[in-house]
């Protein structure tokens, strides 16, 4: 019997349901909808998709949908898919396949099925491959894996053998870690070792797809037992071997027994916006998380930070954010990802080299510092404290607190989200009569120093500092 939460998800496909079975075609609910409704998922809303798979071919699934569907798309006509809006849902349509990937190809090879059977089995896991026919007199679950059986014992497991189905599609290697998070699964002990021997296999899937699987994975609320997974399996190696190098470096700092357990606390740390008060959801969710992966990087490549010899913050973030920009770029993340989160890796360090207190000048400097990036900044840098030493953790919250205090402060008397000397170069141009070139730079970099120091000092007094800079520097 189907539960009556499915009701609205049916009374929405209706008008689709009538289309196909008009024209003598089965059609049926599939993949993540209905996994989600089984487990009562309240989370499903207008703003998500609805996948089907039908005996269709393209051609016919085009002709069920003149006059139901408001706005029709084909960019995946060819892999046999065909999307369509009805109000505010997106559907995405697609003929029974049976698809598998060559040994060195990228893209997999489309072969149509005629049946759901075929379909279902072809899927990633058993909890993915159940599907709700809609073209019946009444609705009817078909599930020949036992998936909704597994949903309720919290197994993840693959409708073949774990090789074949990784072999069609090496990326569901990386996608049972996102489900492993998300659903809190089991994997079996075929399926582990089945990415164990296959992990290598994962380098046919293109780097896109690797970063959208991974990005998936670490916006979960709850990433870590799937970031485990990868480690622990090899897929880490394959596209991100800086974080099992991580889990060789200790961690005497945070008292962890390596640079990796401290790294997957600081992620969990970076909470989801829908479980913060609203007024503290002024940050980019998705940059932060990545940025708290790979904020200590760098750790394993200067050892001399932790082990007290005299190596620098700052050296430990020139070389986290270089090791940073490198994998992101590999991973074809957007020039203003890698810029963001290169940037946050490089400051995330920042805020301890104040120790003595935060004097005006020194909250200037970090506001300059993170520009942008200010909210996401401070977000990283209190979940980067994840001591099990409760003494120090009050004092570095209390820090924290002093410094966002005074950040408060001065931006209401100075604006200093928007730190710049106070003359512009044309000011300075004019009032030293000299054409555009290096001393205009030099001057403003001058001003900045003042600005950065001092505070707003008014345009009289930043004309004289001014005058006697360019006097000392001319000589004159």
């Amino acid at each position: 019997m189907i539960p009556d939460r499915f009701g609205p998800v049916l009374d929405e496909v209706a008008p689709l349901a009538s289309a196909f079975a008009a024209a003598g075609h089965r059609l049926y609910v599939v993949g993540g909808t209905v996994r989600d409704l089984l487990l009562g998922d309240a989370s499903f809303t207008t703003a998500d998709d609805i996948d089907l798979t039908t005996s269709a071919r393209p051609d016919e699934i085009k002709a069920c949908l003149n006059g139901v569907a408001e706005a029709v798309w084909t960019q995946g006509e060819r892999f046999g898919t065909i999307g369509a809006r009805i109000g505010d849902r997106v559907y995405e349509i697609t003929t029974f396949r049976a698809e598998s990937y060559t040994d060195d190809s990228r893209k997999p090879h489309v072969v149509y099925a005629d049946d759901v059977e075929t379909d279902l089995a072809r899927r990633d896991f058993t909890v993915n491959a159940m599907a709700l026919e809609v073209t019946s007199t009444a609705p009817v679950l078909v599930d020949p894996h036992d998936g909704a059986i597994d949903l309720a014992t919290k197994v993840l497991r693959t409708p073949l053998s774990p090789e074949e189905s990784f072999s069609d599609d090496p990326l569901r290697m990386l996608r049972a870690a996102r489900f492993i998070t998300r659903l809190d699964l089991v994997p079996t002990d075929d399926l582990v070792a089945a990415v164990r021997d296959m992990a290598p296999r994962l380098a046919i899937v293109s780097a896109e797809r690797i970063r959208d699987e991974f990005d998936k994975l670490i916006c979960a609320a709850h990433p870590t037992a799937g970031l485990w997974f990868l480690v622990e399996t090899g897929l880490a190696d394959q596209f991100l071997p800086e974080l099992p190098a991580m889990r060789l470096e200790h961690d005497p700092i945070h008292r962890h027994k390596d640079v990796l357990t401290h790294t997957f606390a600081v992620v969990e740390n970076v909470r989801p916006h829908a479980e913060l008060e609203e007024d503290r959801r002024d940050f980019d969710f998705r940059i932060v998380r990545l940025a708290a992966l790979f904020h200590d990087i760098g750790k394993p490549r200067t050892r001399g930070y932790l082990k007290g010899k005299g190596t620098t913050f700052h050296h430990h973030d020139v070389v986290g954010a270089k090791m940073t920009k490198r994998r992101l770029v590999e991973m074809r993340y957007s020039n203003d990802d890698v810029e963001a989160i290169t940037e946050l890796v490089a400051l995330h360090l920042r805020f301890h080299t104040y120790r003595l207190g935060w004097s005006d000048s020194a909250v200037r400097r970090y506001v300059r510092d993170a520009g942008d990036l200010l909210a996401e900044l401070n977000v990283l840098t209190r979940c980067d404290c994840t001591t099990r030493n409760e003494r120090k953790a009050r004092t570095l919250s209390r820090r924290m607190d002093e410094l966002e205090e005074r950040i408060s402060e001065l931006a209401e008397a100075e604006e200093i989200a928007a730190i710049r000397p106070e003359l512009d170069g044309r000011q300075v141009m004019e009032h030293l009569g000299v054409m555009p070139g290096p001393v205009i730079g030099e001057a403003l970099a001058y001003l900045l120093e003042i600005r950065l120091e001092e505070g707003l000092i008014g345009t009289d007094e930043a004309f004289a500092r001014l005058d006697a800079w360019y006097a000392e520097r001319t000589g004159s």
